[in-house]
């Protein structure tokens, strides 16, 4: 069985040694590439409100790293943040907080839906307004649902997706390896990535057993809405742990 991970080429390697030791063969097609957005005016304003703001949601390693690169920029130093809490998507987001000496709060699903489930968000009353590090395009569910139980934004978009050209160039050298009927597991963790692999796909004629796993219900539906996967080839998880992915991968082989 052939797994491709689609994770950033930044994090891809941890997950691709714990797959090959156990004796998958990976391929690896980074599905996004994060660049930063210069720091404009409108970043500037947003940094000189954030000590108004309870909570700091930081959606990756990412935007932690550009955040607090840009936090300095601002002129703003972190100490005078210390009011404030953090929300961090998962533990590679949170590990790169804790660099900075920021401890945070991680959802059990490295997801919005987990974000929204944990307790500092669901004691609405005293919750006037959040700051959002992330992508642009990214987190809008979040986003959405905070702003309808009347809590006011601070919207940072500190950087940008794109699908990687070396990924675009490298994505038919893949499928020239498949053979017809083969099963192939494909990590689809956001929106976003699934998009992309959608139009690397599109031009594609393949009689590959596709196995989506996927991050989250959300995007699990989603993914089951919008492809020709069968439901039974659509596999949820909860982390992007490698310890969780091989776990059910071997569960998914095991009811073959």
């Amino acid at each position: 069985m052939i797994f491709i991970n689609t994770r950033p080429a930044s994090r891809a390697d941890d997950l691709t040694k714990a797959l090959n030791d156990a004796r998958y063969q990976v391929e690896s097609l980074p599905l996004l590439e994060l660049v930063a957005q210069p720091f404009s005016n409108e970043l500037q304003q947003l940094y000189q409100q954030l000590s108004e703001t309870q909570i700091i949601v930081v959606v990756s390693p990412t935007a932690v790293e550009i955040g607090i690169r840009y936090l300095q920029r601002a002129g703003l130093p972190l100490q005078q943040l210390k009011h404030i809490q953090w929300i961090a998507v998962g533990n590679a987001t949170a590990q790169t907080l804790a660099k900075f000496n920021i401890e945070s709060h991680v959802p059990e699903v490295e997801s919005s839906e987990g974000m929204l489930e944990l307790p500092i968000l669901q004691q609405q009353d005293h919750l006037k307004k959040i700051a959002f590090w992330r992508g642009l395009g990214g987190r809008q569910f979040m986003m959405q649902q905070l702003q309808q139980q009347g809590v006011s934004l601070l919207n940072f978009v500190l950087y940008r997706r794109q699908c990687p050209e070396n990924s675009v160039v490298h994505f038919p050298k893949i499928i020239a390896k498949l053979k017809d009927r083969q099963s192939v597991v494909v990590l689809i963790s956001s929106e976003a990535s699934w998009n992309y692999w959608q139009q690397l796909c599109h031009s594609s004629a393949t009689q590959v057993e596709w196995i989506y796993m996927v991050l989250g219900s959300r995007l699990a539906h989603l993914v089951q809405a919008t492809s020709s996967a069968a439901t039974n080839n659509i596999i949820q998880l909860d982390s992007l742990s490698a310890v969780e992915i091989i776990q059910r991968m071997c569960a998914w082989q095991g009811n073959l």
